[in-house]
């Protein structure tokens, strides 16, 4: 009896269709691999060179790199510290104000902007300039985070790669999320904490497409981290204990106090940011001199105050193992978040991460204190407050509770303890998300009116143009423009530069199924019309292809 035919032309047509698709498609994702390998490699090392420099900078300049420049500022005589960081500011001021429109540093916020509306790109002059800015203020005494600027500079390369390649937004943004997540492995020696902070923070979607080349780009970020320091956490700890049963309410109301103080220091740096406002524009003040000014108060504080200079890894070691008393820590919170604020208001760069797992870390162990000291019967070790409170702050901050769990455990090595620190994460992240726009990111975003913390449904209206769908006045008939003119009287148009946020609302107040677009260098001359339905159908388009790209 023959075999049957049937299974082996089954066979050999799925084989076919296999084949067909691997030709078709297995070249180009192949390509897009290897593109996304080169990329977190440079990241990577880009980030390990942005810390190594630092690292002799202020080795030079202070005689001490940043795990021990708090002891050293202490022996320098004071018109060093006070000369330095001033110099600085005044360095910085005149490298911004050269390459920059608006004196402004890049930062985590333009990075997702570029990754939500820019497809994947990000400035690269006011970029680089930011990098360089950033590297000097943090290397002689900005009170800031370099992890923001590696970030940045992290989506500067992938921006570069995306341009040469004339890659789409969706490779663009994969393409981003790859060097970032390199960039944070490699600053964190964390690699699943720089997949799920790409992810989480930047891409704002977990789509699966995007996974495995994000999760190849951290682990060589993390290769290259321990190329240069070896395969060490970035703190240790001392032996921790935890009494469950009765304790884990007190990380949850330490979760609140956290993010308590997570909203005082956002408040406070874009309090101080709209007063350095305020006074350059009431004095005059030139805009390179704003950074000197900045610094020379960081110094003046840090004759006093010396652990307010730098990332203040030192102090955060002290906080972790527990060497500094209750008023000592509360102290050096709040100098600490004076001097963030500061820098930040002197547009000085720098990253805003770093001073948060610091502040966390003296809130911590300040509660901790006092809790231990309360109920000494039922309680651990005070430094475990300060690892929960680390965390709580941090992820408060950069509203990412996930990956800011994940890099405290991978910076301190403890997996242990991962109950206490995320039920401390997880009540100060809902308590900071009722002040601000879920994180100081999109805060700083929705105050320069970008709002990407309402999701694509909103901030889509940004990125659709007029110009591209209106109909031009040869396609309308005569009535239409006679009522468009009459329009127009009224106040009631869209210009060509609008876009979709501005003009939608302007259906409402007409009964009319199109508005007029005009040409403002022609006394609004009529130029088209914009038809609700036009608008409407580019508007869920583009919503489908975002939902296509998230959930893919």
């Amino acid at each position: 009896m023959p075999p049957n035919p049937r299974p082996l032309r089954l066979s050999n047509l799925w084989s076919h269709d296999v084949w067909q698709a691997l030709h078709r498609h297995g070249p180009q994702q192949f390509r897009f691999w290897l593109v996304a390998l080169l990329v977190g490699t440079l990241a990577g090392f880009a980030a390990l060179g942005f810390r190594v420099g630092i690292y002799a900078a202020q080795e030079w300049i202070y005689g001490s790199d940043e795990l021990h420049l708090t002891s050293a500022l202490g022996h320098l005589p004071w018109y060093w510290v006070l000369g330095v960081p001033t110099i600085g500011g005044l360095v910085v001021g005149i490298i911004m104000q050269r390459y920059t429109k608006d004196s402004r540093s890049r930062s985590v916020a333009h990075v997702i902007e570029g990754a939500a509306l820019h497809d994947g790109r990000v400035e690269g002059r006011a970029g680089m300039a930011s990098a360089v800015a950033s590297f000097i203020s943090l290397s002689t005494g900005g009170s800031a985070g370099r992890e923001g600027p590696v970030v940045h500079l992290a989506a500067l390369i992938s921006s570069k790669v995306s341009r040469m390649m004339d890659a789409g937004g969706v490779t663009g943004r994969d393409l981003m999320g790859c060097a970032v997540a390199s960039a944070v492995a490699a600053s964190f020696n964390a690699p699943i904490a720089g997949t799920i902070f790409a992810m989480e923070v930047v891409l704002r979607h977990y789509a699966s497409h995007a996974f495995g080349p994000i999760v190849i780009s951290a682990v060589i970020g993390a290769l290259i981290s321990r190329l240069g320091f070896g395969d060490i956490t970035e703190f240790t700890l001392p032996a921790q204990s935890l009494e469950f049963y009765h304790e884990l309410p007190a990380f949850a109301l330490l979760g609140l106090v956290c993010g308590l103080a997570a909203v005082f220091l956002m408040r406070a740096i874009f309090w101080a940011s709209d007063l350095g406002d305020t006074w350059q524009a009431r004095f005059r003040i030139p805009r390179w001199v704003r950074p000197g000014i900045s610094g020379l108060m960081l110094g003046a504080i840090a004759l006093y105050f010396p652990h307010i200079i730098g990332v203040g890894y030192e102090t955060t070691s002290l906080a972790l193992t527990g060497q500094l008393a209750i008023s000592t820590a509360i102290i050096f919170a709040l100098i600490k978040a004076l001097a963030v604020a500061i820098t930040f208001a002197g547009r000085m760069g720098g990253g805003v991460f770093s001073p948060a797992l610091m502040l966390g870390a003296l809130t911590g162990l300040a509660f901790g204190g006092i809790a231990t000291n309360i109920f000494p019967s039922i309680s651990g070790s005070e430094t475990l407050y300060a690892l929960a409170g680390m965390g709580a702050v941090g992820a408060a901050v950069l509203g990412a509770p996930v990956s800011t769990s994940l890099i405290v455990f991978e910076m301190t090595g403890d997996w242990q303890l991962g109950m206490a620190v995320m039920i401390a994460v997880a009540a100060s992240t809902s308590f900071a998300g009722k002040f601000v726009a879920r994180s100081f990111f999109l805060e700083q975003l929705e105050r320069w009116n970008i709002h990407l913390a309402a999701g694509p449904q909103a901030y889509l209206l940004s990125v659709i143009a007029v110009r591209n769908l209106m109909r031009d006045t040869d396609m309308l008939t005569v009535q239409t423009k006679e009522t468009c003119t009459l329009m127009i009287a009224e106040g009631i148009y869209a210009t060509q530069s609008s876009t979709l946020e501005l003009a939608l609302p302007k259906f409402e107040i007409t009964n009319q199924q199109f508005i007029p677009v005009v040409d403002m260098d022609e006394n609004t001359a009529l130029i088209g019309a914009l038809y609700q339905i036009d608008a409407l159908t580019a508007y869920n388009k583009a919503l489908a292809e975002t939902a296509r790209e998230e959930h893919s």
